[in-house]
């Protein structure tokens, strides 16, 4: 498993692309949060929180993780390179959770910058350090969990094409569905109950600092889920 973990991430950093795809997301939110003006600049905001940061990652997290997992699979079955690993000494699983824990972990490397924000907003606070930590740890848990489950979707789609952009979109219609989709049926008025399927819900809930066990159950079943059902399509090619 950890010579896949370092397989993953070698090819990762190999790139360019792999360097653009985080370098894009932390510019992308550095210009939201503190130069274009909007209901997301903290400077304009007038009070020291995180608040916009945590309400827009999610949504570049759809596009940010599946294109780091489209080529998860997508590149061994293109290359055929899939049943050279499938003859090393490694189970299905071990492919599966290797792959799965380096895209989560350069994900993890994507997050890491963002602490400076923290630290800003800390030393912007008046008085210094007028900061909800409480809130602010448990948004950033709430990504971690929401980014877990992302990365499960990711590497599920790209077993289903030797195509990355295929894998790509997939995976980005499938993360919006249960990140998004569950709240939109309920605002249509269906069932109100619908939002408790939802990623959104169980993420704000888990935002508010408080960890709910339901929750946790929640994003881990999810992410179980989609593991499990990426080694049995491996186990089926």
């Amino acid at each position: 498993m950890l010579a896949i973990l370092k397989k993953e991430l070698n090819a990762f950093f190999a790139s360019p692309i792999g360097y653009l795809v985080i370098a894009v997301f932390l510019v992308t939110n550095g210009l939201y949060l503190w130069v274009l003006k909007g209901d997301f600049n903290i400077l304009n905001a007038g009070f020291a929180d995180l608040t916009g940061f945590f309400f827009i990652a999610p949504w570049f997290f759809l596009f940010l993780i599946p294109a780091i997992t489209m080529r998860s699979f997508s590149d061994e079955f293109r290359l055929g390179t899939i049943e050279i690993l499938k003859t090393k000494p490694l189970t299905d699983w071990q492919i599966v959770l290797g792959k799965y824990a380096g895209a989560l972990l350069l994900i993890i490397i994507a997050l890491i910058p963002t602490l400076i924000y923290v630290y800003s907003i800390v030393q912007l606070g008046n008085p210094i350090g007028n900061l909800d930590m409480g809130s602010t740890i448990g948004s950033y848990m709430g990504l971690l969990f929401l980014a877990s489950a992302y990365t499960a979707v990711g590497l599920f789609t790209s077993t289903l094409s030797g195509n990355q952009i295929v894998a790509f979109i997939i995976a980005v219609i499938i993360s919006f569905f249960f990140f998004y989709g569950f709240d939109a049926l309920a605002d249509l008025g269906i069932s109100e109950t619908l939002r408790a399927f939802g990623m959104n819900e169980h993420f704000k809930s888990i935002s508010r600092g408080v960890i709910d066990t339901r929750d946790v159950i929640y994003f881990v079943s999810i992410t179980v889920f989609f593991l499990f059902i990426t080694k049995l399509k491996l186990n089926v090619e």
